[in-house]
């Protein structure tokens, strides 16, 4: 068994490891695909018509490396998890480690899905809801780090709200809520839901509600998950 020095240095190289590896990511993304990125991004307001600037003499240049850098943790990611990974497994039991690897798995499925369905279904009714808010009134021009700020503070939470069945398993493995305690406070996570959402969300009614349905559908899944998980060391009935 490795002792806490021992770890604390197995600890400091990987977040050596895993900070090169995304200032490599960060730096191949920058010089090779950030036009590409910066295109897909913009593409869809510049099709209706707005007009993109920059107000300030480093605003182009400062949101192009923020856009890198968060493509550049993404695409340094799997190495990362790999050697956070490496790090933990040796303490794990056999048992712990599938949990982990599945728990892990459905934690980054459910986290895109969020982002995905944000972008695809939910933000640009969201724009156009603005859009249409300022008709008559003044001529739409963005400016690019706002735009972007905007946009990255939309749909993240859309990702991290979508983990609730993850949140809800690991809470009831641990015995901090069960299914009946879940269920009996229903109403009460219908109001936090909705007012989580004011939140959250610009404020607009759509928006708002495209986000509240899918974490109230993804709540009822998580009671009929909850309903089997039983706290650690238990089995189910």
């Amino acid at each position: 068994m490795q002792s806490l020095g021992e770890h604390l240095i197995a600890l400091r190289r990987i977040l050596l490891r895993s900070a090169a590896a995304i200032a490599i990511a960060f730096v191949a993304v920058f010089y090779v695909a950030i036009e590409q990125l910066m295109g897909f991004i913009t593409g869809p307001i510049v099709e209706r018509g707005i007009v993109v600037i920059y107000t300030e003499m480093s605003a182009a240049l400062m949101t192009k490396m923020k856009v890198a850098f968060i493509a550049g943790v993404v695409v340094a990611s799997p190495y990362v998890f790999w050697q956070i990974w490496a790090f933990i497994k040796s303490a794990l039991y056999d048992h712990e480690r599938r949990m982990f690897r599945v728990t892990f798995a459905a934690t980054v499925f459910l986290f895109l899905l969020g982002v995905a369905f944000c972008y695809a279904a939910v933000y640009f009714l969201a724009v156009d809801f603005f859009l249409v808010a300022g008709e008559n009134l003044a001529t739409p021009m963005l400016a690019i780090d706002k735009y972007v700020s905007f946009l990255f503070g939309f749909v993240l939470p859309f990702g991290l709200a979508f983990e609730l069945p993850v949140a809800l398993y690991m809470t009831t493995r641990m015995g901090l809520t069960d299914y009946k305690m879940l269920a009996s406070k229903r109403k009460f996570v219908i109001l936090a839901v909705v007012v989580i959402a004011a939140f959250l969300t610009p404020p607009d009614v759509v928006s708002q509600v495209m986000l509240s349905i899918p974490i109230l559908l993804l709540f009822e899944i998580s009671l009929m998950i909850c309903k089997v998980v039983k706290p650690s060391g238990k089995t189910a009935e």
